[in-house]
């Protein structure tokens, strides 16, 4: 850990808490991050307040450790998506489990990011606005040790980027991968061979650009599977060696190419291990990053351990904690947490656990069937021991979107004990 990063992080400890930060204990306010931590209050008993969304902290290190095995075993850069948390601590913790860096998405992100002492970024998106370019010209200039790589995916965008950089009087070129569109009516991206030729063309006439690789992102493939997934990663590797024998690479000292998202990266790990020789050493950028808290929806049923389970296996690590506050009939009960809570966009949250009197159970007969603002509808069957005061755990499908929603996040250990908190910038 660098010294201006120790520092950015010291000064998230000393932050007061107050009423900002949801679900904390009320009594805390005034406390310094720091010292609430060294309390040590356990999240049941302690005077947290429901709704409060809670990170396993034995989980939690499961993940970043396996994540870290999993890529130094098939060889691969890790600089894993912090747009998921937008959590210094965590972008720290990652990098400490050995990644390379960490990818963003727009400029604000990489403004937090660097904020916080961040010297790799990989910006998987196009860049064309000019005040974000002005301020990353005015970075990398004053940082000689800042590196960011970002997309390109059009001659136009390559025109923007180069008005912006010279009328900034960039010195140092903005190191960019031209973007491989996943196929036709995908996200961004160049569709063709031929156009991305074009687009590399138009790079290496600019001065305040360089080229350095390829890459694009397999989750949107369409109809995506293993096999048309396969199939677009090869077409990537061939992309970046056919650029590599034309010599758009001269000059470098490696030449990245990057892929992966959190459903696919068991067939990224495969097909850059095809890599053929280049002229270049190659920098296998892998981008996966929803393993960091995973989830008990959306990536629990797609992330590729599934399918190569002797690679070991992630856990959920969130927990949206919840109250019973009403028990209108036999059939339905309401919980305290709603759409501004939890994660909503890819599945409901899924009634996990009941904790009543100190004691947890599983949550049997209980299910959640819609979300108001601030309410969780929940459906109970004659086998459901529900009553008003309960707690309920809810899982949680989808971290993008859930980490979004928490600013400071307690992390808390198997029997509740709460050892550090988690601060987000969205």
């Amino acid at each position: 850990m660098t010294a201006d990063t120790a520092q950015s992080l010291a000064r998230l400890a000393a932050e007061r808490v107050d009423h900002r930060f949801k679900g904390l204990p009320p009594d805390a306010d005034g406390l310094t991050v720091a010292e609430l931590a060294g309390q040590r209050r356990n999240l049941f008993t302690g005077g947290f307040a429901t709704p409060v969304l809670a990170l396993s902290a034995e989980r939690l290190e499961h993940n970043l450790k396996l994540m870290e095995t999993y890529a130094a075993r098939h060889g691969l850069a890790f600089a894993p998506h912090g747009k998921t948390s937008m959590a210094p601590q965590l972008f720290q913790r990652q990098i400490e489990h050995g990644a390379w860096g960490i990818t963003l998405a727009v400029p604000h992100q990489v403004r937090v990011a660097r904020a916080f002492g961040t010297r790799r970024v990989f910006l998987a998106n196009e860049l064309v606005d000019a005040a974000a370019l002005r301020w990353i010209a005015a970075e990398l200039d004053a940082d000689p040790d800042f590196e960011l790589i970002c997309y390109v995916d059009s001659v136009r965008g390559v025109e923007l980027m180069d008005a912006a950089l010279r009328d900034a009087d960039a010195t140092r070129p903005v190191d960019v991968v031209v973007e491989l569109a996943a196929g036709d009516g995908a996200r961004t991206g160049v569709r063709t061979e031929t156009e991305c030729a074009a687009v590399a063309d138009a790079v290496a006439g600019t001065r305040t650009l360089r080229l350095v690789g390829v890459a694009g992102y397999e989750g949107e493939v369409p109809k995506a599977d293993t096999e048309r997934v396969t199939a677009w990663l090869r077409r990537l590797v061939a992309l970046a060696a056919d650029f590599d024998k034309a010599g758009r690479f001269a000059g470098l000292d490696e030449i990245v190419i990057s892929a992966g998202g959190s459903a696919w990266f068991d067939a990224v790990a495969e097909v850059f291990a095809e890599i053929p020789e280049l002229s270049l050493p190659v920098l296998k950028l892998l981008r996966s990053g929803a393993y960091v808290s995973h989830d008990d929806g959306h990536y629990r049923k797609l992330t590729p351990f599934n399918r190569v389970p002797e690679e070991g296996a992630l856990e959920p690590a969130f927990r949206l904690w919840t109250q019973v506050v009403s028990r209108p009939s036999a059939e339905q009960a309401f919980v305290n947490a709603g759409k501004r809570d939890a994660a909503y966009d890819l599945d409901l949250p899924f009634a996990q656990v009941i904790r009543r009197d100190g004691a947890e159970r599983p949550a049997t007969g209980v299910s959640v069937t819609a979300l108001s603002d601030q309410h969780a509808w929940l459906a109970t069957t004659p086998e459901a021991d529900l009553e008003v005061g309960d707690w309920v755990g809810l899982g949680l499908s989808h971290p993008c979107t859930s980490f979004d929603k928490w600013q400071l996040i307690p992390v808390a250990e198997a029997d509740g004990t709460v050892v550090d908190y988690v601060r987000t910038f969205f």
